[in-house]
């Protein structure tokens, strides 16, 4: 708990030690594309663990998952139950990943007859749900009787390994963006995996921080389920996590997952990140179709404007560029969307889903033309 403490690269240690490559089904019945999909969305188009076999999601079954999620065919089928799953891996897979991520973090009915039914055909379960399943008598009883693990990736380390902030931020001499936005689940870890993994393609050595469980699920070595803990630690743990991702990788810059948003009423998340990462510069993320909160229907979204300005009144930061959610968009109307908010705002406004990767590095090179400048023999 004090500064003095261990650096740890990851949250979970049971997390950590799951092979790479293994083969894995996500669960989202109902909810792919969705905003309470997000879990299966995010790793549908990135994982590093896993090797995604199937989706399944009864509502959308027949379709690639990849063509549905983003018009880009990535030989995942979605299919109907987890009975046509396994008939297509020609074995039963290593793991089932709960890919539904509702508001409450609670399984419904449904849902537990399928991840018990994984379990009983020798699957191991990856559950990313504020709800415990190790806690739980007839998960924990039919894992033992299968031989099987629960890994509950929210599951928080004991309150003596966490850590409350202590200032060792301010040693971390590479700069930190923080991707916020103006609504949870908006696209923010897809901005942040993207903008990494372009930033490293120009030669920038760029590494990510997560703060929620899917990019711990994803496979992301630096991170930690920021809405698990209790809040006391939250901007300590975010500043502990930068701090391992600058002294293991000696990066050129630092990307740091957003979670919920600032304005965001049912949310605090953002202001632990923006107090514990420090960041020099903000990315907003913002869907200008979207009228209301995901899971909030009564409350009205925020403008683009409004949350630029309270996150530059809440931490001593800027934000350096606006990216677009294109939900609900015709494919001119993301033009017009981006060419407003630039002439709104004054600052650069990319689609990262459908322009140019680019355009995202470009917005980073103008807030640190020092980064086009970063010297090989610093990356790690």
């Amino acid at each position: 708990m004090n500064s003095s403490s261990p650096v740890h690269t990851t949250v979970l240690s049971d997390a950590a030690i799951l092979p790479v490559g293994a083969t894995a089904v996500v669960y989202c019945e109902g909810q792919f594309g969705e905003q309470d999909g997000k879990t299966a969305n995010g790793l549908i188009r990135h994982s590093e663990k896993y090797d995604i076999l199937s989706v399944i999601d009864s509502t959308r079954a027949g379709a690639d998952a990849g063509m549905f999620l983003d018009g880009t065919p990535n030989g995942i089928p979605i299919l109907a139950n987890l009975a046509q799953s396994v008939v297509h891996a020609d074995r039963v897979p290593d793991y089932l990943i709960c890919g539904v991520a509702p508001a409450d973090g609670l399984l419904s009915p449904a849902q537990r007859v399928v991840l018990l039914d994984g379990i009983a055909r020798g699957m191991h379960i990856i559950n990313g749900l504020h709800e415990f399943l190790n806690d739980d008598a007839e998960f924990a009883a039919a894992a033992l009787l299968a031989g099987v693990t629960i890994t509950d990736v929210r599951r928080p380390r004991s309150m003596h390994e966490l850590h409350l902030f202590s200032g060792r931020i301010f040693d971390v001499t590479c700069p930190r963006i923080a991707v916020l936005g103006t609504d949870g689940a908006i696209g923010k870890r897809t901005t942040s995996t993207l903008l990494v993994q372009a930033l490293n393609a120009r030669g920038i050595h760029a590494v990510m921080v997560g703060t929620g469980q899917t990019t711990i699920i994803q496979g992301g070595k630096y991170g930690v389920a920021l809405d698990a803990l209790v809040p006391q630690y939250c901007s300590g743990e975010v500043e502990n996590q930068v701090v391992a991702a600058f002294e293991g990788e000696n990066p050129d810059i630092i990307i740091v997952e957003g979670q919920g948003a600032l304005s965001h009423p049912a949310y605090i998340t953002s202001a632990h990140i923006l107090r514990g990462s420090q960041p020099a510069g903000v990315i907003v993320q913002h869907a200008p179709k979207r009228r209301t909160l995901g899971d909030f229907p009564m409350v009205k979204m925020p403008t683009v404007a409004s949350e630029v300005a309270l996150i530059e009144a809440f931490a001593d930061t800027k934000v350096i560029g606006i990216t677009v959610n294109h939900e609900g968009m015709a494919a001119d109307e993301i033009g017009e969307a981006i060419d407003a908010i630039e002439l709104e705002l004054g600052l650069p406004a990319t689609d990262p889903l459908t322009r140019p990767l680019n355009d995202l590095v470009e917005m980073v090179l103008q807030a640190f033309p020092q980064l086009a400048h970063a010297p090989l023999a610093t990356r790690g």
